[in-house]
């Protein structure tokens, strides 16, 4: 038990303390994971040595050593950060299955729920989870702090209120119309409601301001008179929700975007530094891909020229590993020789560490 909470101690001290150095350096010390691998190793040992079970030793180093190779699967791809895989794999280390300190229930469900999979797997994906909430925090940390330009568009929604007013009593009236009508049917389909429900919204959405604006009133006070608690309640919960939801696609689209990249001279870039978007070479012709997927596909529709769907062949990547050397040189010579503008964009990286402590709470 001594052992286990040490583990489950050292864990939370480690990853708060690799959560502070990722925002405050942008980096997980290697005097901090390589450690902590060691350190978890080391209490594995002592623990299968006082219970007796070598097999707890084995299934700790197997977890540990699958923990390791899929993190540097994903930091060859790009997807994560060096620190990120050695931060995962000492956690692995000590903490190679669930910690059982807490046992509670709610409505007759045992918490925490033991996953039939390796503790770490969980871990991983809390973190994974644990890191849209963070995101949503750190953009709008940078945008306050560093560009506060983008303030004006994030909050667009809610000085825009009339406007969500106006959906949420088109979709409010889209929802008593459906009841309505489905009231008298003999049988009652969710699915069918739902379609209903949004098939009436478009309809009434897409009409002239001031028809609109008849109906739903015609509709909004008929609901009130049966149910003015109800009705007016649900009103304000589909408003606030509405605002609430073009806050957060503000937030994580275009906002964070503008939030998260800077331009810098080819000359001023350093190692680690992340492309905004990958520099492909096509025709001869060097260029950075920063249109979607779907913009092209739209754009190709428009214009009728599918070949443009096609990136051509990929220079760099924009990919969590960052920047090589060789990378910069590139970089710079095209700069210098007018392939490229003289300014490149690059992404701030999102520390992840914070994600991973998160993750390691919700475990």
């Amino acid at each position: 038990m001594i052992i286990m909470l040490l583990s489950v101690f050292i864990a939370l001290v480690a990853s708060l303390y690799a959560a502070y150095t990722d925002l405050k350096r942008g980096i997980i010390p290697n005097r901090l994971t390589f450690p902590l691998i060691g350190i978890g190793i080391l209490l594995d040992a002592i623990f299968s040595y006082q219970i007796g079970d070598l097999l707890f030793f084995v299934y700790a180093l197997i977890f540990t050593g699958i923990i390791f190779i899929f993190g540097y699967m994903l930091w060859r791809l790009g997807a994560w950060a060096g620190g990120d895989v050695k931060l995962f794999t000492g956690l692995a280390a000590l903490l190679p299955f669930q910690p059982s300190l807490i046992r509670y229930s709610i409505m007759g469900v045992p918490f925490p729920i033991i996953a039939s999979y390796p503790f770490p797997l969980t871990l991983m994906i809390n973190s994974i989870l644990g890191i849209l909430p963070f995101l949503i925090i750190f953009v709008f940390y940078i945008t306050f702090k560093h560009k506060r330009h983008l303030l004006e568009e994030l909050l667009e929604p809610i000085k825009d209120y009339k406007s969500g007013l106006i959906l949420s009593l088109i979709i409010a009236s889209s929802i008593t119309l459906t009841l309505m009508i489905t009231s008298i049917l003999p049988f009652q389909i969710i699915i069918l409601t739902l379609i209903l429900i949004y098939i009436l919204a478009m309809m009434i959405s897409k009409l002239p301001m001031k028809p609109k604006i008849a109906i739903i009133s015609i509709i909004t006070l008929y609901s009130i008179y049966q149910d003015p608690k109800f009705t007016i309640t649900g009103i304000l919960i589909l408003w606030v929700s509405i605002i609430l939801i073009q806050l957060v696609r503000k937030l994580l689209g275009k906002v964070a975007r503008e939030a998260l990249q800077d331009e810098i001279k080819a000359e001023n870039l350093k190692e680690g530094m992340i492309l905004a978007y990958k520099l492909c070479k096509k025709d001869g012709r060097y260029y950075f891909d920063d249109k979607s997927f779907l913009e092209k596909l739209k754009e190709a529709a428009k214009t009728g020229n599918f070949e443009s769907l096609s990136p051509g062949r990929l220079v760099l990547s924009s990919m969590a590993a960052g920047l090589t050397r060789e990378d910069i040189k590139l970089l710079i010579e095209l700069a210098k020789t007018k392939r490229i503008p003289e300014k490149v964009r690059i992404k701030r990286g999102v520390p992840f560490a914070p994600a991973i402590f998160i993750g390691l709470l919700l475990s």
